[in-house]
């Protein structure tokens, strides 16, 4: 019970973030710096709201690069880590369903045109930029977590801020660039439910936003087993 527990506050956490980040990216299309900075700050604050709240059931992951860090530094065993990766990938779907649901039903314009799905626009369609781009904002952000959640750390109840903080700061980048992924569940969600309604073009791409982060995780993980040795 208690495993579900973990694993149901992880398909909520994954849920929020697409229904409140991407669902902002959408209304807003993300188009010049008061876009940009909305949208950012709707991810960093839906991790910081998710953080104080489920939080002390889960930590918080919502996010299967985060999962992948807390698994190779010994602090996720395999079988949560299944569990978890499964939840977030099912919440971040319903979580763009959601948004697919309330914008097709209202007929209201979803600016982005793909719920907020991650892309390589930003970069004249480069691949290899991409996964430079994302390999590098996944590595800063799950550093900055592992740091933060490190029980030698001190850092309270201020863990929840940081993250978020931090994830806001790699979205004001990574927004003109990518979208900012950093997170294989946000992308997936979007682009599956954006073929759903007709737009093919994210699913795509979509690879680069699973294995740039995935990528970065496992550099963010091996960085900081280092430094601590």
């Amino acid at each position: 019970m208690q495993n579900f527990k973990k694993y149901l506050a992880e398909f909520i956490g994954t849920l929020a973030l697409v229904l409140f980040g991407c669902g902002v990216a959408s209304l807003t299309g993300c188009e010049q710096w008061g876009g940009y900075i909305a949208t950012a700050l709707a991810f960093g604050f839906t991790i910081v709201a998710m953080a104080y709240s489920i939080g002390n059931v889960s930590g918080c992951h919502v996010n299967p690069a985060v999962s992948l860090a807390m698994l190779l530094t010994g602090q996720l065993d395999g079988k949560d880590f299944a569990g978890y990766v499964i939840a977030q990938f099912l919440g971040a779907t319903v979580g763009a369903a959601l948004l697919q649901l309330i914008f097709a039903g209202a007929g209201v314009t979803d600016a982005t045109g793909a719920l907020g799905s991650n892309g390589l626009a930003g970069l004249n369609g480069s691949i290899w930029a991409g996964l430079l781009v994302e390999i590098l904002l996944t590595f800063f952000f799950v550093l900055t977590i592992l740091g933060v959640t490190d029980s030698k750390a001190g850092h309270g109840h201020f863990g929840g801020l940081i993250i978020g903080l931090s994830l806001t700061l790699v979205h004001l980048l990574g927004i003109g660039l990518t979208g900012t992924s950093v997170n294989p569940a946000r992308s997936f969600g979007p682009a599956l439910i954006s073929l759903f309604a007709g737009n093919s073009a994210p699913m795509g791409v979509l690879w680069i936003f699973i294995v740039a982060p995935l990528l970065g995780s496992c550099l963010a993980a091996w960085v900081y087993k280092v430094l601590k040795k």
